[in-house]
């Protein structure tokens, strides 16, 4: 059932079979959970594409704690800390990065198949197709993330200081993290309107952010240029406040950071992506 019949079957019903003189559609609130569950239908389609994208980061994370783990100095670790253990709370804001990236680039697809012209053509807020997309990746990230932390723990011996607790305040972070990328993302694709250009923008961006940042090796061990761009990445300041949450160590300054950051780029990004979503169709 659509969001325009689902509305206009309970208003009408009220209404004796008549919609009401200046009825302007449904609230915001019900757009918004109509539009998400549609979106979340839609990931649920293909159950390849499910299992696929639920495995993506238990692969990323035995690749790169094989790749990395041979090489990395331990002796830069923090005490008593194995690489995975160091490793996984990283993971979980990475994934995060490719999951916003991904947002855009379904989110411009739905502009170029003609979907959103479709939707424009219903009596409903343009910030709710946004809030809806957003929110639909978001339970998709978060799914992914449970599910990488269950299976590290089933498979992996996944045991850090910080435990249940930690752990859980770490994925609640990368989710936040990730939710404020995706409005980066879905401002792009409002703006560019084009997959292939927010496909070519996030290939771009997310390989840099990723290992540009503390992400894969402390810092120390980081050649001085590198470091040098690592300090300055917004990354390396999520992925230590996850860290540091999952691993048991002082986290007020990080998390605070992360937070703020976060925080910030969200409200910006969203408006940036409602104005850009507010322009006319490109014909």
């Amino acid at each position: 059932m659509t969001l325009a019949s689902t509305s206009t079957h309970r208003d009408v019903t009220d209404t004796g079979g008549r919609a009401p003189a200046g009825w302007l559609g449904s609230r915001f609130p019900t757009q918004v959970r109509v539009l998400t569950s549609r979106a979340i239908r839609a990931e649920l389609s293909d159950r390849r594409v499910v299992v696929i994208r639920m495995l993506q980061p238990i692969v990323f994370l035995l690749v790169l704690s094989q790749v990395f783990g041979s090489m990395v100095d331990r002796s830069i670790l923090p005490a008593g800390i194995s690489y995975l253990d160091y490793l996984l709370p990283a993971i979980l804001v990475t994934s995060g990065v490719s999951s916003a990236a991904g947002a855009g680039a379904v989110f411009s697809r739905d502009m170029e198949n003609g979907m959103m012209t479709r939707l424009r053509s219903l009596p409903i807020s343009m910030s709710s197709l946004l809030v809806a997309r957003g929110l639909a990746d978001l339970a998709r990230t978060a799914a992914q993330l449970v599910v990488l932390v269950g299976a590290s723990v089933a498979f992996s011996g996944f045991a850090p200081a910080g435990g249940v607790l930690g752990v859980a305040c770490a994925v609640g972070l990368a989710a936040l993290v990730t939710w404020s990328l995706i409005w980066v993302f879905l401002a792009l694709a409002a703006w560019l309107r084009s997959m292939e250009a927010v496909q070519g923008i996030s290939a771009m961006v997310t390989f840099p952010l990723m290992f540009a940042s503390s992400a894969f090796a402390p810092l120390d061990g980081l050649p001085a240029w590198l470091r040098a761009v690592a300090v300055v990445n917004p990354l390396t300041y999520a992925v230590d406040a996850s860290r540091a949450l999952a691993l048991g160590l002082p986290a007020g300054r990080e998390v605070a950071a992360a937070l703020a950051a976060s925080l910030a780029v969200t409200v910006l990004a969203a408006c940036a992506a409602v104005r850009g979503l507010r322009r006319p169709p490109v014909r």
